[in-house]
């Protein structure tokens, strides 16, 4: 059944304006009693109702616009369902703003926001939800939409599943399997995993289990040969289980530690299995959430989790788009779902404020002529012989000139080779070479991008303008202080759905601070 719209008052109650009186620091709470009908227009419902079917029998459900307003207020003040629920009835800033004073209940529960929240999800109406900040933003006179000018930056975000080694992935894994036939069967794990033949599994910890001395350097190829054999032992029990969604449920928990020993377990010479010394590409390093990933932020900073990304626009300071990566992947791989979100809003991207991570994005490399990029060139260095910046590009003629004036053809995304001859009698050569084949000069394939921004550089106006990019890093931060730095959920695209609405509570505290916005009499 489709849910009826939520029609609730513009204008405050005589108890409504007590509370706002008394409200003196979470503002937000103020803010959205105020601006609710604007946030969540008849249009906005409308499409919210989308996500249910029309169907005549059952129970009308709970409106999409008050649990998504719920999920706002959960990001704002960092609770989880079950206490979204509680504030519900307890907390008189809730009531203010779900319109309920004075309820003694909660007109949803836990299971209900978990439904709503998969409904947002599979209908990527969470992104919306953004959306809808930028578009009361849009009415007012202290922002301009037409022409956008970005700035975005990562930081990281720690997974929420358990980070193990091999040994314990593999255990946990199997156990996870033996665990699954345990409850079904009524039994215990200890008592399934013996039936299996893999009595190793059956213990609270698989390492007490193993009971090796882990300074000796044969105790765990050891030790990974008995959880391999158990691996095998619960394959062949399973195969006996009957058909059916209990044993399809064991054997996904087989196929992690099968995909762990494929990327973490190798055969020395013997036959032997030892742990892997390369990492493997993509390696998986939680059982229960397999999107995590092992990453850096920084050359000293590890990551076991995720990054998130924003994008943060410099006029109005409203965060426009957000995205989240595995802590693996390289910051540019995030642009093009950054730049989806970007082609829903009436928006032209005119500047865009990064740092060097991104210069390999495609929003850099196929950049249309009216985008300008600023970003922080890489360095240019060549110990105490002519650098880079010493030769001069003629892009027109497409030929390069040394700093002797001897001119050679060049391509974009090759190396220029000048003629060995012509480099040996050269008066500069001791400044420029001392190789015998004379002087190589590497040019970008976006050489032409790189001299733009060290040119920019060299000027104060240009150096304050890359200073800009620092907005974004504040708008990262603010988030992180309501996100925090742990994810609340398994999986990229639950936390994605975490960061959006986090990226709402950082727009609505902006939004108080732009003119025009109107307010609750």
């Amino acid at each position: 059944m489709r849910p009826p719209p939520w029609q609730p008052p513009v204008t405050l109650s005589p108890a409504e304006a007590t509370i706002v009186r008394r409200v003196r620091r979470a503002k937000l709470f103020v803010f959205l009693r105020e601006q609710r009908h604007l946030l969540f227009d008849a249009a906005f419902q409308e499409e919210l109702a989308t996500m249910y079917a029309d169907v005549a029998k059952g129970q009308p459900p709970v409106s999409p616009a008050l649990l998504a307003l719920a999920s706002v207020l959960q990001a704002y003040m960092g609770v989880s369902d079950d206490e979204a629920v509680e504030a519900y009835v307890m907390d008189r800033r809730w009531q203010l703003v779900l319109d309920c004073l004075d309820c003694t209940d909660a007109p949803f529960s836990k299971g209900t926001l978990v439904a709503f929240r998969e409904r947002l999800i599979a209908a990527d109406l969470d992104r919306r939800l953004i959306e809808r900040t930028v578009e009361i933003a849009a009415r007012t006179k202290g922002f301009g939409h037409q022409q956008l000018r970005l700035a975005l930056d990562s930081s990281p975000l720690w997974g929420a599943g358990r980070v193990e080694d091999t040994l314990n992935l593999l255990g946990h894994a199997l156990r996870k399997a033996v665990g699954v036939i345990a409850r079904h069967q009524g039994r215990g794990v200890a008592a399934v995993a013996r039936e299996a033949g893999a009595s190793v599994l059956g213990a609270p910890s698989l390492k007490g289990a193993l009971d090796a001395d882990w300074d000796d350097p044969a105790a765990l190829p050891w030790a990974l040969g008995v959880v391999l054999d158990a691996l095998e032992d619960v394959e062949q029990y399973l195969a006996q289980q009957p058909t059916g969604p209990v044993q399809q449920a064991a054997q996904a928990a087989v196929a992690v530690a099968t995909a762990v020993v494929s990327q973490d377990v190798e055969r020395d010479p013997a036959g032997r299995p030892q742990v892997r010394r390369a990492v493997a590409r993509d390696r998986r390093i939680s059982v229960e959430d397999g999107e995590m990933r092992h990453g850096r932020k920084t050359a000293s900073q590890l990551i076991d989790g995720f990054k998130r990304h924003v994008g943060r626009d410099l006029d109005s300071r409203l965060v426009r788009a957000v995205g989240l990566t595995g802590a693996n992947a390289p910051e540019a791989s995030v642009t093009p779902a950054i730049a989806a979100d970007l082609a829903t809003q009436p928006a032209v991207l005119a500047e865009l404020h990064i740092d060097r991570a991104y210069l390999a994005s495609h929003l850099v490399r196929e950049r249309p002529a009216t985008l300008t990029i600023y970003c922080k060139a890489w360095p240019v260095r060549n110990g105490d012989s002519f650098a880079k910046t010493a030769f001069t590009l003629d892009w027109d003629h497409g030929v390069l000139t040394c700093p002797a004036g001897t001119t050679v053809p060049f391509t974009a995304g090759a190396t220029v080779q000048f003629p060995a001859a012509t480099c040996a009698a050269c008066p500069l050569r001791a400044q420029c070479t001392r190789s015998a084949s004379g002087r190589s000069v590497h040019i970008h394939p976006d050489e032409a991008l790189l001299a733009e921004l060290r040119q920019r550089q060299q000027t104060p106006a240009g150096r304050a303008a890359l200073r800009e990019r620092v907005q974004v890093e504040h708008a990262l931060a603010r988030i992180g202080q309501w996100q925090g730095d742990r994810a609340r959920y398994r999986g990229l695209r639950k936390n994605l759905f975490d960061l959006r609405r986090t990226a709402v509570v950082s727009n609505l505290h902006d939004l108080m601070r732009l003119p025009d916005v109107p307010r609750a009499a």
